[in-house]
């Protein structure tokens, strides 16, 4: 792709984004978009000027002469971490920001469109290198995205009206199948984003891992699987848990998936559709790393590593219930028989891996501010894996890496078993298969 084409594409693709942001917010009202839920939340106006605020600070003031700041207090403001860059507004405090309005953050995000549609017209100032801070600017929003609607999902969640986001579409009801196993023979195999197209730097560089043959679930953990979970004591038993899950447990209360909750004495859960009534047949949401651990040691299974997740996942075709669905809410196993492997291994909910979020082998983290992206959260956090339905799809690939806190529920995660395999288990499905 030459200069031209790519800045062409980035500029619809600009436009595109940038528009799917506001359209999330269609719905709220200004005090929706002002109110922040908890500290690791962020109000959705919050989200609409950080995003903005990355490609007014990364982007126009480097590279577009004459450009005008729109507020000089915005870059303390709306910086979320980037020490490099300067002092930060306190995170915890971000609901306190009735000032700037919401109507105000909208014409910031205004004028930094209007700047930014000026700088790609102006071929001599979009360097290659320029053009790949707009690409990862992009895919910045794009996370905000998610970000938001998970946000928002918290907040309306903490209010007893239980008020609705968007009116859920109907979902038709699907049987829970029988889980099934794949089994992979392991070995030597490559890992990591490689060749062409965007990814984030802490996807590189692609390397080698060994694999011992392992099997993967054939589908997410369903609602009705987890709740035979709990009706088997998982919550009150320590030796399912690791010791700092068991210890949040009892300092918090845990006995279900958050947002799980009662409807005229019947199963129920809060989505962003309302109070609906709980699906078995849906994917289990809303769990940390410690119930997903819990859960797969009282199957008698574990989680999977993020390099045998991305080894099965590498042919999967990323289609499924993602953000452009509309529908904000996993839902049942889909029927799509021309792929044979594992399904849902994107959209519906991310699927927490065993694997601590960590470098890869020979990683460097980018000089500068930007450099502060990924790099510096790589202590204490656990990956995750395939996206959710509140993730777009243009977003996700493979090779992509979730982090969060084991703690973290407010996301759309969720569980896929795996195992251990043995030579005779392989050697048998390899005599089964040539018989077929």
């Amino acid at each position: 792709m030459d200069a031209n084409e790519r800045r062409g594409r980035l500029e619809r693709r600009y436009r595109s984004i940038r528009n799917v942001s506001m359209r999330l917010v269609e719905t709220l009202s200004a005090e929706d978009c002002a109110a922040q839920s908890m500290p690791d939340a962020s109000p959705a106006k919050w989200h609409l000027a950080h995003t903005t605020w990355f490609f007014e600070t990364f982007v126009l003031k480097t590279a577009l002469s004459g450009y005008a700041i729109f507020h000089p207090r915005f870059e303390y403001l709306f910086n979320s971490y980037y020490n490099s860059v300067g002092a930060q507004y306190s995170r915890p405090e971000r609901g306190l920001l009735t000032r700037p309005t919401l109507e105000e953050v909208g014409d910031y995000r205004t004028h930094v469109d209007s700047a930014m549609l000026v700088l790609f017209e102006r071929e001599s100032a979009c360097s290659d290198a320029l053009l790949d801070v707009v690409e990862l600017g992009l895919n910045h929003e794009q996370q905000h995205q998610e970000l938001l609607l998970t946000d928002i999902k918290h907040l309306l969640g903490r209010n007893p009206l239980a008020p609705v986001y968007r009116p859920a579409k109907e979902t038709l009801a699907t049987p829970i199948r029988s889980l099934r196993w794949h089994l992979q023979p392991g070995g030597v195999v490559s890992v990591g984003h490689e060749g062409h197209g965007f990814a984030f730097d802490n996807e590189s560089p692609r390397h080698r891992v060994h694999l011992e043959p392992f099997a993967i679930a054939s589908r997410p953990i369903r609602n009705g699987e987890f709740k035979a979970f709990i009706d088997d004591g998982g919550y009150h038993r320590p030796e399912l848990w690791l010791s700092e899950g068991w210890a949040k447990v009892q300092e918090t209360g845990w006995t279900a998936p958050l947002y799980w909750t009662e409807q005229d004495g019947r199963p129920a859960t809060f989505t962003l559709g309302g109070l609906l009534p709980l699906r078995m047949e849906e994917a289990v949401c809303h769990v940390s790393f410690f119930e997903a651990d819990a859960f797969a040691r009282w199957a008698g299974c574990r989680l999977p590593t993020e390099a045998e997740w991305e080894w099965v996942a590498a042919e999967a075709p990323i289609e499924g219930n993602l953000l452009e669905e509309g529908r904000f809410h996993p839902a049942g196993e889909p029927a799509r028989p021309e792929w044979q492997g594992p399904r849902q291994l994107f959209g519906d909910v991310w699927e927490w891996t065993a694997s601590a979020y960590s470098p890869y082998p020979g990683y460097r983290a980018a000089e500068g501010a930007l450099g502060e992206y990924n790099g510096k959260f790589m202590s204490s956090q656990m990956v995750l894996r395939g996206g959710s339905c509140v993730t777009p799809r243009s977003h996700l690939r493979a090779s992509y890496r979730n982090f969060f806190y084991p703690d973290a529920r407010w996301q759309f995660s969720g569980i896929r078993l795996a195992r251990d395999a043995d030579a005779e288990e392989l050697s048998r499905a390899r005599r089964t298969a040539s018989l077929e």
